[in-house]
């Protein structure tokens, strides 16, 4: 029996939403190959990593000192490798976040595996099979992966948290003494106001040059308020070029890949670039007063019309709904 090994992520000691997500599609695996699921969590002793064994996890290893407080790109890919051999993994899953994404190549590289990045689906065959977009999002493909301990990072809210309950023993380890690193994150800047990424809402709603000023995002801001804590504000390259809104809320090819359960699209065209961060949403809605506009071509629901009479009516109806 192997081990299908769950890297979860935390920030300040809390777990973050995605890293359910990672122990879901862990466990997808490990109900087909027979393997358990060990889900390893770098962070402060304190870090808090009960009840994982409700979403799947067998057993949960917090390696704990207050250096991995703050993401170490050396200490977190020693680390790591040294949970995977001890482990003797099956495969390795991570979020496709920022941490993710810049943490996968480090373990690949050391270990000399596969690597699949931003996975929205998963199986296996003899083999683990990666599902993942490809050609800014225009084509789906399958990949099978070969090889020792490969490296799988799934997309965020591609995968739902599972409901399980297994035992989810904790064990906490040391640092290991001989791993190093040759730089150190000394401090993480958050914005002036803390929101929420996009990468882990639930609903976005973006805003494109169709606002026509900045200020006019207030409308995209009140809609968002109507849905509540797991929405957040999107917008455009356009935007955020014009500096309209920060790069963190940008949603596209050269911003964040998302993969929400709902995406509202106000006054934004639809350029492929920004189609490829957002076409796996599972409901696309598009607002646009330009009915040929490209963004209607993906919508599941589209509406023509002035986004400034839609968008303010919308708002009101979800907070109706939202109150009853």
């Amino acid at each position: 029996m192997g081990t299908v090994l769950a890297v979860l992520e935390q920030r300040d000691g809390t777990l973050k939403k995605v890293s359910y997500e990672v122990l879901s599609a862990a466990r997808q695996i490990a109900e087909k190959t027979g393997d358990v699921v060990h889900a390893v969590v770098l962070g402060p002793p304190e870090t808090d990593v009960t009840g994982l064994g409700a979403y799947g996890a067998d057993n949960v290893t917090l390696v704990g000192d207050g250096r991995l407080e703050l993401y170490q790109a050396g200490l977190y890919a020693g680390a790591l490798v040294e949970s995977v051999n001890a482990a003797g993994s099956t495969a390795i899953l991570l979020a496709a976040t920022a941490l993710g994404k810049d943490l996968a190549p480090r373990i690949v590289a050391r270990l000399g595996s596969a690597l699949a990045s931003d996975v929205i689906g998963l199986d296996y065959d003899n083999g683990i099979i990666a599902v993942r977009p490809v050609y800014s999002g225009k084509a789906i493909a399958k990949v099978k992966l070969s090889g020792a301990a490969p490296v799988v990072s799934v997309r965020p809210n591609a995968f739902a948290p599972l409901s399980d309950s297994r035992a989810g023993e904790v064990t906490q380890v040391a640092l290991g003494e001989g791993i190093v690193a040759r730089s150190e994150t000394v401090q993480v800047k958050e914005p002036a106001t803390a929101t929420l990424d996009v990468a882990e809402a639930s609903v976005i709603v973006s805003g494109g040059r169709g606002l026509k000023e900045p200020e006019n995002f207030k409308l995209i801001e009140d809609l968002v308020a109507a849905f509540g804590g797991d929405a957040a504000v999107g917008a455009s390259r356009a935007v955020v070029d014009a500096g309209w809104r920060s790069h963190a809320e940008q949603v596209g090819q050269t911003g964040k890949t998302v993969s929400p359960k709902l995406y509202i699209a106000v006054g934004i065209s639809g350029a492929i670039q920004h189609i490829a961060g957002m076409r796996t949403a599972k409901v696309i809605v598009a607002i646009n007063r330009d009915k040929d506009a490209p963004i209607f071509k993906i919508a599941d629901y589209g509406i023509v019309g002035d986004l400034f009479e839609v968008v303010p009516k919308l708002a009101e109806e979800i907070a109706k709904i939202k109150q009853s």
